[in-house]
């Protein structure tokens, strides 16, 4: 292990030992499940996090996303959204919080750096709106497996089928956030893009979670595109994608897989460009793609999407919509915990 690796190996011992034995994680009065990884990025978590919180509120509870709301420029604890239009525009609340709160009907999102006092701000505005205080909201933690603020009933791991650990090393020389043997934390653990992944890789990738988690269930999570979506929220079927020659660009983690997406969709990406993950746009970054995509169709994803509404962008602009699927039993695990 090399010295900032060291350092940085050093500095996550000390942060979980003093949580766990000096300060102690906030506790809410109400469950709370975390989704996170164990690498940096690129694991579907936005998707996993808005489909639970489509299927608690399907099963009769009040969902509330708690997100740090990763490079939102609004400082402190407060609402992106409360169940309607987002209350703030992406620069403010980040990408994957804004999205979150543009597509989600009826699902508060606070953002904060401190989750437990997010939790604590959404309870005094929400228990009002609750037919028994507290028993039916349901906490969701955004990217929480590395959250030690806050206690937490259950912590769903997402593993990336495509590139599970990187070259297995911890930040900054690998991808890595916490060593293997965080795994053993894990209550549930997704492995996702499954149906992206080479024949034999899911196998190896259980084969190593079962070294460090012999009783956690592993469910397998694809990422399903659904259709296109305009700026203004207009949608088209999947199959306008079907032999059509585009322009492509992204600033997300995982880009190759954006790509491959689209061509198992049947498009045809003449060009792709990439951007840093969490890239911000700018102009001139739409108007050299616009040249640069003369006569071609232009698709994104949904999270850079939100990030264009304030710039004058291509008519001929949409996103991939992305819906992560996986088996009615993943949800019937964590809804039976909870109960």
């Amino acid at each position: 292990m090399g010295l900032f690796s060291a350092l940085y190996a050093f500095a996550l011992t000390c942060r979980r030992f003093s949580y766990a034995h000096i300060k102690k994680p906030g506790k809410l009065p109400a469950k709370v499940i975390s989704i996170g990884n164990l690498t940096l990025g690129g694991t579907g978590k936005t998707p996993a996090v808005m489909s639970l919180a489509q299927e608690a509120k399907k099963r009769g509870f009040t969902p509330c996303i708690l997100t740090r709301g990763y490079r939102g420029k609004s400082k402190g604890t407060c609402f992106v959204g409360k169940g309607g239009k987002p209350l703030m525009n992406a620069q403010q609340a980040g990408d994957e919080a804004f999205l979150m709160a543009e597509i989600l009907d009826g699902i508060p999102i606070v953002k904060g750096k401190d989750r437990y006092k997010s939790g604590l701000f959404a309870l005094n505005s929400l228990r009002s709106k609750l037919r028994t205080p507290n028993s039916e909201l349901l906490f969701i933690l955004d990217d929480g497996f590395q959250h030690w603020r806050l206690h937490r009933d259950i912590d769903i791991l997402l593993i990336d089928a495509i590139n599970p650990f990187g070259n297995e090393k911890l930040f900054p020389e690998g991808i890595m956030r916490e060593p293997f043997s965080a795994i053993k934390r894990a209550n549930i653990i997704v492995i996702t893009k499954a149906d992206m992944a080479a024949q034999g890789t899911v196998h190896a990738i259980t084969d190593k979670i079962r070294k460090y988690n012999p009783e956690a269930p592993i469910f397998t999570a694809s990422h399903r595109p659904t259709g296109l979506a305009g700026i203004s929220g207009e949608s088209k079927g999947l199959d306008s994608l079907r032999n059509k020659r585009i322009y492509a660009f992204s600033g997300i983690a995982n880009p190759a897989y954006f790509r491959s997406t689209l061509t198992l969709s049947g498009a045809r990406t003449v060009e792709f460009r990439k951007f840093r993950d969490h890239h911000i746009y700018r102009q001139k970054d739409m108007d050299e793609i616009k040249k640069d995509a003369s006569g071609l169709d232009i698709v994104t994803t949904e999270k850079d999407l939100v990030k264009l509404k304030e710039l004058q962008i291509p008519e001929n602009l949409s996103a991939l919509k992305i819906e992560f699927s996986i088996d009615d039993d993943f949800y019937n695990n964590i809804f039976r915990r909870v109960q």
